[in-house]
């Protein structure tokens, strides 16, 4: 398993990455606040989580917060 980690800047934003078997992946804290502009992405996510209950009932097979 090979992982390589770099950023890439989208919006002026930082947002993290890895490839894992072939595939980027991405920070979704990143990535959420590059797209709203949220000051704290993680408070925008939680809040986000609480109005989409399907969203909320399949988070922590996602990823952890």
């Amino acid at each position: 398993m090979k992982m390589v980690g770099s950023l890439i800047v989208f919006r002026g934003k930082n947002i993290r990455r890895t490839i894992h078997n072939d595939e980027w992946w991405f920070s979704v804290e990143d990535i959420v606040a590059a797209l709203t502009g949220s000051i704290n992405a993680k408070d925008y996510i939680k809040k986000m989580r609480k109005r989409d209950l399907v969203l909320n009932s399949n988070w922590g097979t996602i990823c952890p917060p």
